[in-house]
């Protein structure tokens, strides 16, 4: 998966990972002719005290050390911008799939581990290119560039190389073998403790109110403890690699030093020659310790991509139409047909046969207890998820033929959580018209019954509205929803329980602003309240999922029993009636 997200993503950089390679392959080989220099130096120029042929190669040395920095500048340089635009296109592309990620989608990852593999996987994936361009590229041109000139200085002293490479890759091979499955481990229960973060964070006020912050200081600590544990196991054999790799290093040095001493003695070997033999012998250790370097970084990376590919490679249940109707009649008409909707795995499905109609210049009222599928039902219209049998038409037309675009403008969607973003009140009202003035604004917030605590904010329709509208209260929040959705201005509004968190006072005034502002378009409300929903032009009752009933208030009081068992919950059979 790591190779195959590499290949994939670096395709668009060609010409600077050539250019890069390039420069890495001319400053590895300066490198590489150093010791050559130093050693003619000193055979040459030290041993027989001729300070013109010091100075002369000394000279050329410097040149070479030059061209070397120069050459590693560059290299670094394309490798960093290079490994960076990968991360941001990884990121991108992991951002645009997620986006078309229908609510199934999303409850299958989870928010918190799509932000880790968004983050943090991605980073490691980007770390790897970042080392692989600076470390790797040179690491196989300098260990068998190092053995070709140590071969060339002496061959029998050669010999010891052929006992050090290979135990040095097999103590490395050995390691990073155990580190491939921790790194999973790892990810994964960082995932876990992004998740308990975040509903900590999310849920403060529940834990206050119900005084559990001991048990939660607790889940933390376990989920932050089996992080470290594992954390604590990788980091014991990354710790491991490097005093395996010093020792043979070592080792190899003083055998080097030692035969080398013999050969000098024997006269088959200069003392310049010895000291070059050692630079190399430190240049090959040096390659194999960047490469082992490297091996330590692979196994986290491509569990990362395997992380990554997971999303790029997750198709999102709700599919654009391949030839999408850019126009309707704008009309509002909506329908649905024996819509069912099933859950993947779930034992029983959500909805059952349900069939509604919705027209234009009516208010369309869904009602059921908790659980009968309501906020699913209003859900299938945008789109959210899409039936798995039946289907819903708006204007006649099936929804999963209409482009995104067009259903977008012309259904409004309010849903049961109202979320704001971090921004300001008017961002947040333009969310679903960039272009709405500010009269258009103070109009949607007049008629949202908003109008009076914006002006109250300091700044108005500036004033700084918090991530997730946490600096508002739920009623403030459910009523700048409502005012986004009528900036909108669509053909039809879906009222997901949208006005539970309002006193009734303020329940009333709104619903008859609402009547007067949508009087020609089609309007779908869920409620639990029945006071919202009595003057509907039409009921639709719903239970366990399926429709029980469709009418007026009075009609369903005389012949509904879950209607009715429903209103009587709430009110006396003098206030139904």
């Amino acid at each position: 998966m790591l190779i195959r997200l590499l290949r994939t993503r670096l395709r668009p950089y060609k010409r600077s990972i050539a250019l890069l390679v390039l420069l890495q392959f001319l400053q590895t080989c300066a490198s590489l002719y150093l010791p050559t220099l130093n050693a003619d130096i000193i055979d040459d120029g030290v041993v027989k005290g001729d300070t013109g042929y010091i100075l002369g190669f000394g000279a050329l040395m410097t040149g070479i050390s030059l061209v070397q920095v120069v050459c590693n500048v560059g290299a670094v340089y394309y490798g960093a911008r290079t490994a960076a635009a990968l991360g941001r296109d990884v990121r991108a592309a992991v951002f645009d799939r997620v986006q078309s990620f229908s609510a199934r989608e999303v409850g299958h990852f989870g928010a918190p581990s799509l932000i880790t593999r968004t983050t943090n996987d991605v980073q490691q994936v980007q770390m790897l290119a970042l080392m692989t361009f600076t470390l790797m590229v040179s690491a196989p041109i300098m260990c068998v560039g190092g053995i070709v000139m140590a071969l060339g200085l002496d061959v029998p002293l050669s010999g010891v190389l052929v006992g050090v490479v290979p135990v040095l890759a097999i103590c490395v091979t050995l390691i990073v073998r155990r580190l491939r499955p921790l790194f999973r481990t790892m990810q994964e229960r960082l995932d876990t403790v992004n998740r308990v973060l975040r509903e900590q964070i999310t849920g403060n006020r529940v834990i206050r109110a119900f005084v559990r912050d001991t048990y939660e200081q607790g889940r933390f600590r376990k989920s932050n403890t089996e992080l470290t544990d594992v954390s604590l196991g990788t980091g014991n054999l990354l710790a491991l690699m490097f005093p395996v790799v010093m020792t043979v290093v070592n080792l190899s040095s003083i055998a080097v030093v030692w035969f080398g001493a013999h050969r000098i003695d024997s006269g088959g070997m200069q003392i310049g020659d010895l000291t070059a033999f050692l630079a190399y012998l430190m240049q090959i250790v040096m390659s194999v310790m960047m490469a082992t370097f490297m091996f330590m970084m692979v196994p986290r990376a491509e569990v990362c991509a395997e992380r990554i590919h997971e999303v790029l490679d997750t198709s999102s249940s709700v599919v654009p139409p391949a030839a999408p109707v850019t126009e309707l009649r704008r009309h509002g008409h909506l329908e649905v047909r024996g819509a069912g909707f099933r859950y993947p795995g779930a034992e029983e499905p959500v909805l059952r046969e349900v069939s509604l109609e919705a027209r234009p210049g009516e208010v369309t009222a869904v009602i059921g207890s908790t659980g009968s599928g309501k906020s699913t039902l209003l859900g299938l219209v945008p789109r959210l998820f899409d039936v798995t049998e039946g289907e819903v038409l708006v204007d006649g037309v099936p929804v999963a033929d209409i482009g995104p675009a067009l259903l977008a403008r012309t259904v409004g969607l309010v849903p049961q959580k109202p979320y704001l973003f971090a921004g300001t009140v008017a961002t947040n009202l333009r969310y679903g018209n960039p272009d709405a003035t500010d009269e258009e604004l103070w109009h949607a917030l007049e008629v949202a019954q908003g109008r009076d605590f914006v002006e109250r904010l300091e700044g108005g329709l500036d004033a700084p509205i918090a991530q997730g509208g946490t600096n508002v209260s739920g009623g403030q929040r459910q009523r700048l929803a409502i005012a986004r959705t009528l900036v909108q201005r669509p053909e039809i509004y879906l009222f997901d329980d949208s006005f539970s968190a309002l006193d009734y006072a303020t329940d009333a005034a709104l619903r008859a602003a609402l009547a007067r502002e949508t009087a020609e378009a089609t309007v779908v409300i869920v409620a639990q309240r029945v006071a919202t929903i009595r003057d509907a032009d039409r009921i639709v009752v719903l239970d366990e999922g399926r429709v029980v009933g469709t009418g007026r208030h009075h009609e369903l009081m005389a012949d509904n029993e879950t209607y009715r068992e429903i209103v009587l919950s709430q009110l006396t059979e003098a206030e139904a009636a």
